[in-house]
């Protein structure tokens, strides 16, 4: 491959390969061992977002994955750099996210020597990607992005690690590039639809459950269409709200840390449980206790773009290997069995469309009123707000810890990719997310809530947003305490508390100090004028809440569990 005669470099390739796939936005912490890569992607068109950390860039990718369904693409470099990439891979791995990574390496020659930073990449990142190599020839630079690109996205999406050694990049290369990638999205079959049809027909209280990746907005149109032609409740799957409008009639909640007690009890009365796109992992089954594995005890039809996912777990009634979009467009376009035609002068449709009210109101009045909490910042009601302040496109982001219970029991998502969460639980994820979001949708508000613990992981990329000018708010939930695990400590060891309480910094301060805006809130009627306060700035800012300690679910206090526990014993 030439350009005015000159042959290009396996780096500029490797760039014209990324443009030829549509990537817009690389996420990076720029290393020697890649510098050609650097210098390719000044002139691409690409927009690069530089981080602080790799772990940060590697979830930032992901983020965009997420929300995009096209790989996210990150660069960082060898050694340190990969390792602490490591922790973006994990969560794309458990959240199903298509993401390449690119590693700098050490050049070829120096290979088996234990050479500066020296990895073997393959059999480090091997067990945690769907694909992990190293690009040994320029002439093959083509062929391995356009594999790591259909590896990432194809069946059940995952992460793809590609190494990159140095001096190949600098190696000239007339490889022509390869053609862009285009996803096969399987469909489900006639004769699969029509036995679907007929145990749905036959069924008295079934029940659609959405979950995992490969959505898109038209997608979850097509199966709201579906549900209210089959008069089905539908549930979502962990962190998987946005997939279906939560004020929808046919919405009955989500199946994650906590949820509905009723909810709960519906999936387990259930005779038929429709599984579209997700696996029914340990988080949504409740450690594995609403259904029996392997044989389910019910009715289970998977619909799954992975075949290795079917029967992984359990074994179902109907096993359906086909993609998430093409299987919503099936399902829109399917007409009901003559036993629902007949609508509501059937029994079975009354009891259908009844059991679909309930399941609603039982949502709305488990999320409707915000419990009350010790001290003087009620969590509950702080979501509340933000659920009735924020524009109904608004995107919140966040990572792992008890703050996220009141999220999920109090808010309510409305619009496809309205949360972007790691099913992972990873911690240091919503700073990082909430970038990566604002650089992607620059008019949307994009919201980062935070525990103290779980911020102080990836804060530094606070300094990312400023530098971008990305004026995204952060909510930092501060309770001094790794309040999970206290929480759980206070369970299983009451009374002994150890490594769980932190002494914070004044995150207000810390705003300003990286050159953004501060607020504290210390009571909860402050919290509305923050907010909005913080959404007029033009910089990004950070909105610093002093929640108590004892405050640690949305249904019990700290105390009650140390109590409980104590009395048990």
């Amino acid at each position: 491959m030439t350009t005015n005669g000159t042959r290009r470099t396996a780096a500029q390739v490797l760039v014209d390969q990324l443009v030829a796939n549509g990537v817009r936005h690389v996420f990076t912490v720029p290393g020697e061992s890649f510098l050609p890569v650097l210098d390719a992607l000044r002139d691409s068109g690409i927009t690069v977002t530089t981080c602080r950390q790799e772990g940060a860039a590697a979830m930032m990718a992901e983020a965009h994955g997420k929300a995009t369904g096209e790989p996210g693409i990150c660069f960082v470099t060898r050694g340190p750099g990969a390792t602490n990439a490591s922790a973006g891979i994990h969560v794309a791995q458990q959240d199903s996210t298509p993401l390449i990574l690119f590693v700098g390496q050490i050049e070829r020659r120096f290979r088996e020597r234990e050479a500066f930073q020296e990895m073997d990449y393959r059999a480090v990142f091997g067990p945690l990607t769907k694909w992990a190599t190293e690009i040994d020839d320029p002439d093959r630079v083509p062929e391995f992005v356009s594999r790591a690109f259909h590896t990432a996205v194809a069946g059940r999406p995952g992460p793809v690690v590609v190494a990159l050694p140095k001096d190949v990049l600098t190696e000239p290369t007339d490889a022509p590039l390869a053609p862009p990638c285009r996803p096969v999205e399987a469909a489900p079959g006639a004769d699969d639809l029509a036995r679907l049809a007929d145990l749905i027909a036959g069924a008295e209280r079934p029940l659609l459950v959405l979950g995992g990746s490969r959505w898109t907005e038209a997608a979850c149109a097509d199966i709201r269409r579906f549900a209210e032609t089959f008069d089905l409740p539908v549930m979502t799957s962990y962190r998987r709200a946005p997939l279906f409008d939560a004020l929808h009639p046919n919405y009955a909640g989500d199946l994650g840390l906590a949820p509905n007690p009723k909810l709960v009890a519906r999936v387990k009365a259930s005779d038929l449980l429709i599984l579209l796109g997700g696996r029914l992992g340990e988080i949504p089954s409740q450690g594995y206790t609403l259904l029996d594995a392997p044989g389910p005890g019910t009715r289970l039809v998977h619909i799954h773009p992975g075949p290795e996912e079917i029967g992984r777990v359990y074994a179902p009634h109907l096993a359906i290997n086909a993609a998430p979009t093409r299987t919503a467009a099936a399902l829109a376009a399917l007409p009901p069995p003559a036993a629902i035609r007949r609508g509501a002068e059937t029994r079975q449709a009354q009891t259908r469309q009844a059991q679909i009210r309930e399941a609603h109101a039982e949502f709305l009045a488990w999320g409707e009123t915000p419990t009350p909490q010790p001290g003087a910042v009620n969590l509950g009601a702080v979501v509340a707000h933000l659920r009735e302040a924020l524009p109904r496109d608004a995107i919140l982001c966040n990572g792992a810890g008890n703050y996220a219970a009141w999220i999920h029991r109090f808010f309510r998502f409305r619009t496809f990719a309205g949360h972007i969460a790691p099913t992972s639980a990873s911690m240091g994820y919503g700073v990082p997310a909430a970038v990566a979001i604002k650089r992607l949708w620059p008019g949307r508000t994009v919201i980062s809530i935070n525990g103290d613990g779980d911020f102080l992981m990836n804060g530094q990329e606070f300094a990312t947003a400023v530098q971008y000018g990305l004026n995204i708010v952060v909510i930092v939930c501060d309770n001094g305490s790794y309040g999970t695990i206290r929480m759980h400590q206070e369970r299983e060891f009451p009374g002994r508390v150890v490594a769980t309480d932190l002494h914070n910094p004044d995150f207000a301060a810390y705003a300003r100090a990286f050159g953004g805006v501060g607020f504290t809130v210390e009571a909860t009627e402050d919290f509305p004028a923050a907010l909005a306060a913080a959404r007029a700035e033009a910089l990004p800012s950070i909105i610093h809440l002093n929640i108590a300690t004892d405050a640690i679910t949305p249904g019990q206090s700290l105390s009650q569990i140390r109590e409980r526990a104590m009395a048990a014993r």
